[in-house]
């Protein structure tokens, strides 16, 4: 029993703690022309190049993603952050978009905030 005990207590040091999913707390959308800009506001726990949010994208109502902002580091000391996405070109008739996070240990997030487009 005292084997089983050291075993499970050295695997919880061996594993690593798993950070929230990163969360997407504010999503500004402007028109530019025919393109669209997204300022997009994550909160992620990033621990370091071993755990950070890595990208954020703009999905349409079908779950096809139309643009994709990566982000080059972490932001252990910068939380939350806004990082912007210029450029994204919407299909005629969609007036509703979605924003997906994603980190570099677990991918994209199940949380998908749904954005109207004015």
């Amino acid at each position: 029993m005292l084997k089983r005990s050291l075993i499970l207590a050295l695997l919880a040091f061996a594993t690593p703690a798993l950070a929230d999913p990163p969360a997407i707390l504010n999503v500004r959308v402007d028109q530019l022309g025919d393109l669209w800009k997204f300022d997009v506001t994550i909160r992620h726990n990033d621990s370091g190049w071993d755990h950070y949010a890595d990208a954020w994208r703009v999905l349409d109502p079908d779950g096809k993603p139309l643009g994709t902002r990566n982000l080059a580091h972490p932001h252990v000391q910068e939380q939350p952050f806004t990082r912007s996405l210029s450029g994204v070109r919407i299909p005629e008739g969609v007036t509703e978009v979605s924003i997906q996070a994603r980190d570099s240990v677990d991918g994209w997030a199940s949380e998908i905030v749904r954005v109207p487009l004015r």
